[in-house]
């Protein structure tokens, strides 16, 4: 058991999530880094620990019910309790398909990491949420999921028409309220975030974002006090519209 402030990431070896783990054990806390591939988890936890900063490896596949269990025993085993959890793994199979050609296995799978993934990690790490008595959950989401922003001509997101990738992040937005309206009796915020337009293999790193910066709101959201939103849609400018 520890006294420190413990806080997990999801697809924690590049991109934003790696900015938020490093972001996160800036602000103090040990944080926890999922993985899949352990390999490259541990080159990260490395790269981090050069830093001086108090970070360690968590294989997770937030895709695998079991390995999911797994890493909770894990933290459960270690720490005891859980304050940070922010679901940031994520996948988009679908870029060069118009949705009449969408394959529906592209679909479930993408919906098993975008979707069930944070279901199934909220779920497994709940009992330690609690124990931390002000837990925070931070869904990675975008603006993709935002049905305002994807039939509103003026923006950008209106533009893009991906089938699977959409339909997980707007379905994101949903879970995202389900449990923030259960959880806000027992002092756990829940939201979602769009990081923006950010340089990632997701999109093939064309955004206009670096990956610190599109992890800044993910990170404020994830260490707000006991006066903080729960159940919103934000970005780096405030609350967005559903």
């Amino acid at each position: 058991m520890t006294s420190k402030r413990q806080a997990l990431v999801t697809g924690a070896n590049k991109g934003i999530g790696l900015a938020i783990a490093r972001g996160l054990a800036k602000a103090g806390l040990s944080v926890w880094m999922g993985a899949r591939d352990r390999a490259r988890g541990e080159a990260a936890v490395e790269r981090l620990m050069a830093e001086g900063l108090d970070v360690r490896l968590l294989e997770i596949d937030v895709a695998d019910e079991e390995s999911v269990r797994r890493a909770a025993e894990t933290v459960a085993s270690e720490t005891g309790v859980l304050h940070v959890l922010v679901n940031n793994a994520g996948v988009i199979l679908d870029r060069t398909r118009p949705p009449s050609e969408a394959r529906i296995e592209d679909i479930k799978a993408t919906f098993e990491v975008n979707l069930y993934g944070p279901i199934r990690v909220t779920q497994a790490f709940l009992p330690l949420l609690r124990a931390g008595n002000d837990g925070r959950v931070v869904n990675m989401g975008s603006g993709l999921g935002s049905l305002a922003l994807i039939t509103d001509p003026t923006s950008v997101y209106s533009s893009v028409n991906l089938l699977g990738y959409t339909t997980s992040k707007v379905a994101l937005s949903a879970v995202t309220v389900a449990f923030a309206k259960e959880l806000e009796p027992l002092g756990i915020k829940v939201n979602v975030v769009e990081p923006g337009n950010v340089q990632t293999d997701l999109n093939d790193n064309t955004g206009s974002l670096t990956p610190e910066e599109g992890a800044e709101t993910a990170i404020r959201l994830a260490l707000i006090g006991k006066e903080g939103p729960t159940g919103g849609f934000f970005d780096s400018h405030g609350r967005q519209p559903w």
